[in-house]
């Protein structure tokens, strides 16, 4: 297993990652299977650092031994050791906060035996409705592009109502959903595009801005992926409860849902400047619907292929406990998808988490995911006040929407691992 320990070698592991994320057939680094790296970059952060705040205070502090890719023996280790010191641990959750979540939205993987209970299967009659409104939407002399779409000019007679049952699942049910039976082989590209928008806009009408790369890091409310082809082998996406989370660690160690909630975690934007990161909690008390969660691990932790910005505050022990803890239960009660071309998976962002296996494309098929990033006007969970100018920067009329482009046609994730504004997880 290498070592990575110096600048070049975090370089060429980036180049690695980008010739993968692209689908290109070189090697940068030696293949001798998952590989745990720490750059000399973050190796500072590692063993103890000066670092600045946005408001010059300097700060000296070592970083936990914790790392993007989770131990779980590094994990079980801070656990033993945590408690021994532990003095005073709250033994409730904070205030305002319930003590568990009764809701649909709480379940394990393993009462998912049948997939029947989150697939739904588009008839025949379904599929044609939907050439029919694309075939409405194409005749239109204008306003028929993606950006035009929505459910007035893509009808959708008896197949809207059943998505409009799917967007209720995904609010106020169990969170997710895969819609099943399109043939993508059957479209040309802008085809694909239109009807998954036309399809989408009866779940969820209104449409996230992303970057370039569309990233998936931690804000958006509704995420969408549909598969436009499928890796050889793996690549199966793995969702798992936040309300389960939830429950397990309230009921267990109701001191790591302080933490949580508290506003202090630090997050990299990974821009080397007075603004490089901020701070605000992982966990939130949403306003009708409970405890739900919006973060993702690689601004906390930073990455082989994106480290930590220099001066990023290190998080302290506690905090690295709890994000392994959420892990490590998250792992416990996940579901596994195994996609198939053509399906659209649909989940809530703050009542799941998500994540992919790794995968093998040839060329016979290579992994393509379309990703959407929604919000819908009537279900729409209340956005917390931390995260409003990030929805409105997201969802918003802005000059970042006035500036966006449809990339219709597969385009390489180059600048993937550079920054981390404008993401979803």
């Amino acid at each position: 297993m290498p070592t990575i320990t110096t600048s070049q070698e975090v370089n060429l592991l980036q180049l690695q990652y980008i010739a993968d994320s692209c689908g290109l057939r070189r090697t940068y680094l030696p293949d001798d299977g998952d590989i745990t790296t720490r750059s000399a970059d973050t190796e500072h952060l590692k063993a103890g650092s000066v670092a600045k705040t946005p408001g010059g205070t300097l700060l000296s502090s070592p970083q936990p031994d914790i790392e993007w890719l989770p131990s779980l023996k590094t994990y079980l280790a801070r656990v033993e050791r945590l408690s021994m010191t532990a003095h005073d641990r709250p033994t409730t959750v904070p205030e305002g906060f319930p003590p568990t979540i009764d809701a649909a939205r709480v379940w394990s993987g393993d009462q998912f035996s049948e997939s029947e209970r989150y697939i739904v299967r588009l008839s025949d009659h379904d599929v044609s409705e939907i050439k029919t409104a694309l075939a409405f939407l194409k005749s239109l002399p204008s306003h028929n592009g993606p950006d035009d779409v929505s459910t007035d000019n893509f009808p959708l007679p008896t197949l809207g109502q059943k998505l409009v049952e799917v967007s209720k699942t995904l609010h106020s049910g169990i969170g997710f959903a895969v819609i099943r039976g399109l043939k993508p082989e059957e479209y040309s590209p802008l085809d694909n595009i239109l009807l998954y928008l036309g399809i989408t806009s009866y779940i969820a009408e209104i449409r996230g801005v992303q970057d370039y790369d569309g990233r998936m890091l931690d804000r958006c409310d509704i995420l969408s992926m549909y598969a436009l082809d499928v890796a050889t082998a793996g690549g199966e996406s793995l969702l798992a409860s936040s309300g389960k989370i939830y429950n397990e660690i309230a009921a267990t160690r109701p001191d790591v849902i302080h933490t949580l909630a508290d506003n202090q975690w630090v997050f990299d934007r990974f821009r080397n400047n007075e603004t490089a990161w901020y701070k605000r909690q992982l966990l939130y008390n949403f306003e009708g619907h409970g405890p739900g969660f919006s973060y993702s691990r690689r601004p906390l932790t930073g990455a082989p292929f994106s480290p930590h910005s220099p001066g990023v505050p290190p998080m302290t022990e506690v905090q690295a406990e709890a994000l392994d803890m959420v892990h490590f239960t998250a792992k416990a009660h996940q579901l596994s998808i195994k996609l198939e071309r053509g399906d659209i998976e649909i989940f809530n962002n703050f009542a799941m988490f998500h994540a992919r296996n790794g995968f093998v494309d040839d060329r016979s098929s290579t992994r393509h995911m379309v990703r959407l990033w929604l919000k819908s006007k009537k279900f729409a969970w209340p956005t917390p006040e931390p995260l409003i100018q990030t929805s409105e920067e997201i969802y918003g009329a802005n000059e970042l929407r006035a500036a966006g482009k449809w990339d219709v046609h597969r385009a390489p994730p180059i600048n993937r691992v550079l920054t981390e504004k404008m993401a979803c997880s």
